[in-house]
């Protein structure tokens, strides 16, 4: 692997330390959805809004439309043998994601921003709000220490609201910091499609996902990340 590939893995690492909590009674919560206004017809997608011939990769709960110079990886939890995220290596970048359900009529991505600020600032990260092509996106620096190189790792945390689902995108490598390398990943994740399913589910469970038929299961386990890669 490339000395840019083990960084962004490093990177992956210390973000998918950040978990999903709820935000408790704090403060007020926001339930709006956030989604641009263009979303049924740009993305991302719920499977309801693409035609059934057109090709993906399918993994259950999200789908993955092919294009050249992408790289898939599923990120698995060992202790249940479980496919938690997709990690998406493009234009120098990863984009993970993850899609969790949600009511019908309101939206997780404003308490989830939340929570993640505090979560980042409790780990003595910087986390700041900015405007973006799909919303408010969470743009999280820290500091890396002197014995792993130095210097800053930047992250940008990315989401939208759907109909009764949410689809969570954590940007690291070149696309957290170079706007032009940001607009292809950003195109990349409104590509995605989002398969919600008639089941009941309680607001923030995680869409399942799943290895994609004819592919072996993964097998290399990343000791760092207590995850197995694809």
């Amino acid at each position: 692997m490339s000395e840019e590939g083990s960084q962004m893995n490093e990177e992956r690492t210390a973000e998918d330390a950040v978990e999903l909590h709820d935000g408790g009674a704090e403060a007020e919560v926001d339930e709006t959805k956030s989604a641009p206004s263009d979303r049924e017809t740009a993305g991302p997608f719920d499977a309801s809004e693409v035609p059934a011939i057109r090709p993906y990769v399918d993994l259950g709960g999200i789908k993955v439309a092919p294009r050249e110079g992408l790289q898939l990886r599923l990120e698995v939890d060992e202790r249940n043998n479980r496919v938690v995220a997709v990690s998406l290596e493009y234009a120098e970048s990863l984009l993970q994601v993850q899609a969790f359900s949600a009511p019908k009529t309101t939206g997780l991505w404003n308490t989830i921003r939340a929570d993640l600020t505090r979560q980042l600032a409790a780990q003595g990260a910087e986390a700041v709000e900015e405007d973006g092509p799909l919303g408010t996106e969470l743009l999280a620096r820290t500091d890396v220490p002197a014995e792993q190189g130095g210097g800053v790792r930047v992250a940008r945390f990315i989401a939208v609201d759907g109909p009764r689902w949410t689809l969570r995108g954590t940007i690291m490598g070149k696309a957290a910091v170079d706007a032009s390398a940001r607009e292809q990943v950003i195109d990349l994740f409104r590509e995605l499609v989002v398969v919600r399913g008639d089941q009941p589910l309680p607001p923030s469970d995680l869409l399942p996902l799943r290895v994609p038929a004819g592919v072996q299961a993964p097998q290399r386990q990343d000791p760092a990340a207590g995850t197995t890669q694809a």
